[in-house]
């Protein structure tokens, strides 16, 4: 009898919504609400909502940090606005036209890369994701060497010193 109490009082606490209309139209108090069944399992809303930092991925928060320096160095480098910034995830070997071999040559993972313009493409510098990612334990450190490559492609686009594109370039 105890468990049917228990029943009982779960089929009490849940909201019953209202009938419908006449006519199979939905009722104007709106779409049922939703509520958990008896077990408190059932359907459940996002763990955070979306303004909240939780739901932005790691991915995200990456181009988040690409664009921000990238925003950060057009201030001084008008020049930059029609530069794509690009992210993706690992290098390729033979990608946007480069031979295979000199991907190869390096002796470790590139950082980024300087793409120049070709045909109607304009130039592009693009970000690796993980190849940064497995370098950096923070956040802070993260958005750190993101901006040291940004900067270091940059000055390769402009044929400068990195230290004349960003003159904090390798302080912090």
């Amino acid at each position: 009898m105890h468990g049917r109490a228990a029943d009982t009082l779960g089929v009490m606490d849940s909201p019953v919504p209202p009938p419908a209309a006449a006519g199979g139209e939905p009722s104007p108090a709106g779409p049922r609400p939703r509520h958990r069944d008896r077990h408190g399992r059932g359907m459940r809303g996002p763990i955070a909502p979306p303004q909240v930092p939780l739901s932005v991925s790691r991915a995200e928060a990456f181009v988040d940090l690409v664009h921000d320096s990238a925003e950060r160095l057009e201030r001084r480098w008008p020049q930059l606005a029609s530069v794509d910034f690009a992210v993706r995830e690992v290098p390729v070997p033979g990608e946007d036209g480069e031979p295979p071999g000199e991907f190869l040559a390096g002796e470790s993972v590139p950082l980024g890369r300087y793409v120049a313009a070709h045909g109607d493409r304009p130039d592009r510098i693009v970000v690796y994701r993980r190849p940064v990612e497995i370098r950096t334990k923070s956040r802070d450190e993260r958005a750190l060497l993101v901006h040291e490559v940004v900067v270091e492609q940059v000055a390769e686009l402009l044929g400068l010193a990195p230290e004349s594109v960003d003159p904090r370039y390798g302080q912090d």
